[in-house]
């Protein structure tokens, strides 16, 4: 990790402490302490266990799209460079900043670069369309249910559906259609080269078309090629988060508090959407107010800074710890290649 990177990560973990601390100040109480005392710990291991589980299938899902383009990548490979993507995502903006290390880590496996972009742009497609789906089952199958949050609470879950159905079929359709890809990105260049001279803007435009096209014909394989990975993939895209999102009710029971498995799925896929907007490093301090905000419906708030800490503990310290172990591992197998 270099210097650069270690001030960025010092400053998401500075993020999440001083949003926890000012939610402890605020929550805790005498009422805090009994609920600690009476704290079971093996629903906290479970809750532990559960994330690991998660990793797994992320883990599974890497290999099973690798293998689909005839590609061999060992699972404990492919859960050392999850794990080591996530503290890349810790340092960037929003949760989701370790697709470089991904590519690289398949591409250090065998893997053309192409084929690695495309496995990993895809992951993210197959995110999107769970989340999507999820976010639709929720609102359309669940009924009174879904009525019983609140009104200001479903707004948020319609926006966060919105964003993640369009994002999904714009990319979708720009497979299909890469001129719509190519029309977009330069609109939006266009905000970014106002003051370049005619000449550089024309390179760039360039540019953008052949490696658009490149993508294109890239993705394009991986679509007709890797069509069981996609069925695989998207089995363990379910499982990945399923796994993370019962993680709360779990640590609600070991706090001797009903679970609420329906609100916390639908809590959890509106962090999810919140956590991608590159607003903090790993979305530090946006995931705990975001947190605290919609779990405060449901939640006892004597316990509810106890809870946040320990589902960032899981989920985000946690993370910290094994990317960190996971790129010690990398660099010292670097050092015996260079070697």
């Amino acid at each position: 990790m270099d210097r650069n990177q270690k001030r960025w990560l010092w400053i998401s973990l500075g993020f999440s402490v001083v949003v926890i601390v000012a939610v402890l100040y605020l929550t805790v109480d005498a009422s805090t302490i009994v609920y600690l005392q009476q704290l079971k710990p093996f629903w906290l291991i479970l809750a532990i266990c559960t994330h690991l589980l998660a990793l797994c299938f992320w883990a599974l899902r890497i290999k099973f799209m690798s293998r689909s383009l005839g590609y061999k990548i060992g699972f404990f490979y492919s859960l050392n460079l999850v794990c080591a993507n996530m503290l890349l995502a810790a340092v960037t903006p929003s949760a989701a900043g370790g697709e470089p290390v991904r590519i690289h880590e398949l591409y250090k496996a065998g893997e053309k670069i192409g084929d690695a972009t495309a496995i990993v742009i895809t992951e993210r497609i197959l995110d999107g369309i769970v989340l999507g789906i999820g976010g639709a089952f929720f609102m359309f199958v669940l009924g009174s249910e879904w009525q019983r949050i609140g009104s200001v609470f479903s707004y948020l879950m319609y926006i966060s559906w919105i964003v993640i159905t369009a994002i999904v079929i714009i990319f979708l359709y720009s497979v299909k259609n890469p001129d719509l890809l190519k029309r977009m990105i330069h609109y939006t260049s266009k905000w970014f080269t106002k003051t370049w001279e005619s000449t550089k803007i024309e390179r760039f435009a360039l540019s953008i078309d052949r490696e658009v096209d490149n993508f294109h014909a890239t993705l394009s394989d991986f679509l007709s090629r890797g069509k069981t990975g996609l069925i695989y993939g998207l089995l363990f895209t379910t499982l990945f988060w399923f796994c993370e999102f019962i993680i709360v009710s779990f640590l609600l029971i070991g706090l001797s508090q009903p679970p609420i498995y329906i609100e916390s799925l639908i809590i959890q896929l509106v962090i999810a959407v919140i956590s991608m907007i590159p607003l903090t490093p790993g979305a530090s301090g946006i995931a705990e107010i975001s947190f605290t905000s919609l779990y405060g419906l449901f939640v006892n708030s004597s316990i509810l800074g106890i809870l946040v800490v320990l589902w960032r503990s899981i989920l985000f310290y946690l993370n910290i710890l094994l990317g960190l172990v996971s790129s010690l591992l990398i660099v010292q197998r670097e050092a015996r290649t260079s070697g």
